[in-house]
């Protein structure tokens, strides 16, 4: 059993994306104690060494639905800001969301097309008009239908109607991931500061011992 998540200090202040490491840290130590495995998918870097703008996680093992449920939504990190000892803000939000899952491509076969002989009207002699060399090209999993009639013989429009079948399934393909990406990017977005479902902080510092 496994779940997504991705981590994203949206817009915010480089604060943001220190907290998304800290809050990345604490999540992965609160799911390694309950016998998960995390892992990185992706990551975008934060502008300070060891920060990130997001990252999308793998949360793999028995409940990783449960535990990847509680860590979703507004994250807050409460802590004073590392870069300006000025600032007087303590707050700094983060967001996890379930993302959206890859497109999976679509496997182009010749079996899973209906290739049909058909005739067409229009120019092209009466050998065009009498016989039936344009082609009907339907690809069953997708739907997408081709008509082809370029050619006097129905070998090559055959050919070509199964080239142009393949073209749009890949375009198509194309299209499905760059929505998914899109919907990823929008997830910056929607990060809401306030209300957190959970709230994070620091551990505190234990005073050492005197020799």
């Amino acid at each position: 059993m496994s779940a997504f998540l991705l981590l994203s200090a949206g817009r915010g202040p480089q604060e943001c994306a220190w907290a998304l490491a800290r809050l990345l840290h604490r999540l992965t130590a609160d799911g390694t104690g309950r016998g998960l495995t995390i892992q990185q998918v992706q990551a975008v870097p934060g502008d300070r060494h060891g920060t990130y703008r997001s990252v999308l996680i793998q949360i793999s093992g028995a409940g990783a639905e449960t535990f990847a449920a509680s860590w979703t939504g507004t994250l807050c990190w409460q802590a004073p800001s590392p870069y300006r000892a000025s600032a007087g803000r303590k707050n700094w939000y983060v967001t996890a969301q379930p993302p959206h899952r890859d497109a999976q491509p679509t496997t182009f076969v010749e079996a899973d097309v209906d290739i049909v002989a058909c005739r067409t009207g229009g120019p092209g002699g009466q050998h065009r008009n009498k016989a039936s060399t344009a082609v009907r090209a339907t690809h069953r999993p997708s739907g997408i239908v081709v008509v082809v009639d370029e050619e006097r013989q129905f070998s090559l429009n055959r050919r070509i109607a199964l080239q142009l079948l393949r073209q749009r399934i890949e375009h198509g393909d194309e299209a499905a991931r760059r929505a998914v990406t899109t919907a990823r990017w929008r997830i910056h977005d929607e990060l809401v500061r306030g209300d957190p479902v959970r709230v994070e902080r620091p551990e505190p510092q234990r005073p050492g011992r005197r020799g």
